[in-house]
């Protein structure tokens, strides 16, 4: 047979198994239906792990540096006394001013804020910043209110944050510890972690926490992207501090990877475990459209057509109907849980992060690719059953 000739026959094969797929709706739509339902919940679930990694890797900037204490993953882990801060300050590299080196020096603790959706208390991280540490990120805005003023027992709190926990909102007062605080503003930062905590300023932080004029962290401005290794040498060389330096998205990307992978890993497993059943859903269709289609295929066989078209019309059919529920799960993930405001733990600082789901095309394209194998999978037995089936036996059913 030649290849123009079975290229039409298989045309004309998978063009009448369309036709007929009205008279087997209702198994089709079971397959679709199971295939969407995979693609949604892979999709969903994948999204935290996208919304997460963009709350975190995507917030950091290649030319900011991170400076914490020498074998520090965390800032919780780390400190750095007013002395380091001023070494770090001098080191070459650092970017400055007008008004100085362009550094950030902040304390960096958790409080317990009760949730909005349990009401149980949950680990929130509170910051203490300076005064330049609205230049260190960029998209930094009070949406409402007014910044904290210096001296004051005054935070703001991030949009993510006043979302997701009770008794944040602009002029209410909260108790932390033995200290009770006005909240005077709400501030957003372009979804990045920043809107998942609070802010105070730094020295009034150090004072309610004891902590004297020691910091967690140091956010340093850099010259460029390539100052790091600069500062890195010059810091790494300077025996009056132990710190080491590294840049915010390395940072944040480091942060993320812990959740990222979990969050993967089950995504995957709770996919395959569907996905088991969905093949056995575009089974039971094929193998049904095969059956009913006995006498048509005998007639066809008879006629000359070969086996191999048959068997490519059927991994056509499902190939559509793969299709068909990779692109509604792929819309239904999208529409249901795109931008859906959450929050978990961030398992390398203990404390609550606020994220969005995020369903980005590489998610969907993805979530589409895995209903194809898996609608490709359920089409073969039963396609293979149709390119053998005997040719007498089909006419016999005439």
């Amino acid at each position: 047979m030649s290849v123009v000739n079975s290229v039409q026959q298989t045309v004309a094969v998978t063009w009448l198994n369309l036709k007929t797929l009205r008279e087997r709706l209702a198994s089709a739509g079971v397959a679709i239906a199971g295939l969407a339902g995979v693609v949604a919940v892979l999709v969903a679930v994948l999204s935290i792990s996208e919304g997460f990694r963009a709350a975190l890797e995507l917030s950091g900037a290649e030319d900011i540096a991170m400076v914490m204490r020498g074998g520090s993953t965390d800032e919780m882990s780390s400190g750095v006394d007013q002395d380091g801060t001023r070494v770090i300050g001098d080191a070459p590299g650092v970017a400055r001013d007008a008004a100085g080196p362009m550094i950030s020096p902040e304390l960096f603790v958790v409080v317990d804020v009760p949730m909005r959706t349990t009401g149980t208390p949950a680990n929130v991280p509170f910051r203490g910043v300076g005064p330049r540490a609205r230049e260190f990120r960029e998209h930094f805005r009070i949406t409402e209110g007014r910044n904290f003023s210096p001296g004051l027992n005054e935070l703001i709190v991030g949009a993510g944050a006043a979302k997701q926990f009770l008794g944040l909102e602009v002029g209410k007062k909260v108790q932390f510890g033995s200290t009770t605080w006005d909240v005077v503003g709400h501030f957003e930062d372009d979804g990045s972690i920043s809107e998942s905590e609070i802010w105070t300023d730094v020295t009034v932080l150090q004072n309610v926490y004891r902590r004297g004029n020691s910091y967690q962290s140091v956010r340093a401005k850099l010259e460029s992207p390539a100052a790091l290794q600069t500062l890195k040498d010059s810091l790494s060389s300077d025996p009056r501090v132990n710190v080491n330096a590294r840049t915010e998205r390395e940072f944040y990307s480091q942060q993320s990877e812990i959740m990222r992978n979990l969050v993967t890993t089950i995504g995957t497993a709770i996919a395959l475990l569907m996905g088991i059943g969905a093949i056995f859903a575009a089974l039971n269709t094929m193998y049904s459209a095969v059956a009913a289609r006995t006498r048509e295929i005998a007639t066809l066989r008879a006629l000359g057509f070969g086996a191999v078209p048959v068997l490519t019309s059927v991994l056509a059919e499902a190939l559509i109907l793969g299709a068909l529920g990779g692109v509604v799960g792929a819309l239904v993930a999208y529409f249901a849980f795109n931008g859906y405001t959450a929050n978990t733990l961030n398992w390398a600082s203990f404390s609550q992060i606020t994220f969005a789901f995020t369903v980005t095309p590489r998610l969907m394209v993805m979530g589409i690719i895995y209903a194809l194998i898996l609608a490709l999978i359920g089409g073969l037995l039963p396609g293979i059953r149709a390119a053998r089936l005997p040719i007498t036996a089909g006419l016999r059913e005439l």
